[in-house]
């Protein structure tokens, strides 16, 4: 019988991330859920462990690390169920994390991906940097969430405890339709990893479909569990797979967004390199760089924006604006769109 919901946990050199956190999914997923890892080619002793300690969990094996993008499109052929739950290693989820989102997506078949509320596993108090309580992006294309702008991390003190259509939902844990997934070809896969969660949410809204963030369920994300904040590779891939984003979905209006981001990304390097060393500040020049040998990849058919695309719920104003010029630390401090 093919399940309701698929757990796939995308898993590389991860045994003790298993070992941490996979006994909680298998507690708390129910009968409706099945529980896979997709393991990108590790090393270490991740499958002797899952065969040892998680009999119960299927193991798909992709040959090499294809990373977080294409190591999901592989395992996902393999997988048949009405939905898909992409969660990461490091997250721990909590009783009924499951039934209310399923619901909600049961309820309105337009919703294409769903996300619950995210929390730090180490602050518990806290929101989560990736996904906290739904995610947005400004005109610019500068993300951020409900609960979290830029470095500022608000207590939980269930202010997000609603259930509201956002931009995007978080890859740390995603629920995503299967079908609308294999109809718009999953992940980007020249992404290899971060930002594609926003990409495919983005895309998803061109044609039709909407994203939620659902408050009645809750997971704990570590982060961090593949690259540090404040490394160079991670710096370099969120500016690239932005503008790369930005190319792809923003229509029209992407050759002045485009304009005013070398601007605003020069500023981003040079406070990098005042701030954190050089590292970082060539990190996003050298994600320019790279950006525009990979854009002519993108063929004129796939910038084109389809005919059903809902109205975005993207912040009309500058995020950078009004969080360094006027202090709005929070997101109940921005301004409402008109």
């Amino acid at each position: 019988m093919t399940p309701k919901v698929a757990v796939v946990i995308l898993n590389w050199n991860g045994s003790k991330l298993l070992q941490e956190f996979l006994p909680s999914v298998i507690r708390h997923s129910g009968p409706m859920a099945e529980v896979i890892v997709a393991d990108n080619g590790s090393t270490d002793n991740s499958i002797e462990v899952l065969n040892a300690q998680f009999p119960s969990v299927r193991i798909i094996r992709n040959s090499t690390n294809k990373g977080f993008t294409g190591g999901y499109n592989e395992a996902l052929k393999y997988v048949s169920a009405e939905y898909f739950v992409l969660l990461n290693s490091d997250v721990e989820v909590t009783p009924n994390w499951i039934e209310p989102i399923i619901a909600m997506m049961d309820a309105d078949k337009t919703i294409g991906a769903c996300q619950p509320k995210v929390l730090s596993y180490h602050n518990k108090d806290r929101f989560e940097y990736a996904g906290a309580g739904g995610g947005f992006i400004d005109h610019l294309g500068y993300p951020f969430c409900r609960g979290r702008i830029f470095n500022d991390i608000e207590i939980d003190t269930h202010q997000y405890d609603d259930s509201i259509p956002v931009f995007w939902a978080t890859g740390a844990c995603m629920f995503v339709r299967a079908d609308v997934y294999n109809q718009l070809e999953g992940l980007d896969e020249q992404f290899f990893a971060h930002m594609e969660e926003i990409d495919l949410c983005w895309r998803m809204q061109l044609n039709g479909f909407s994203v939620y963030y659902c408050g009645q369920s809750t997971v704990y994300h570590v982060g961090g569990g593949t690259l540090a904040k404040n490394n160079p590779r991670k710096t370099y891939l969120n500016f690239r797979n932005n503008l790369l984003m930005i190319y792809k979905n923003a229509g029209e209006k992407r050759s002045s967004i485009l304009l005013k981001r070398r601007f605003f990304d020069l500023i981003a390097a040079i406070k990098f390199l005042i701030t954190n060393g050089k590292e970082d500040a060539l990190a996003v020049m050298k994600a320019h760089r790279d950006f525009r040998k990979m854009r002519v990849n993108y063929s004129d058919k796939t910038l084109q924006r389809p005919p059903k695309t809902r109205p975005l719920t993207i912040y009309k104003r500058s995020l950078l604006w009004d969080y360094y010029l006027c202090n709005r630390k929070k997101f109940t401090a921005l301004p409402k769109n008109d």
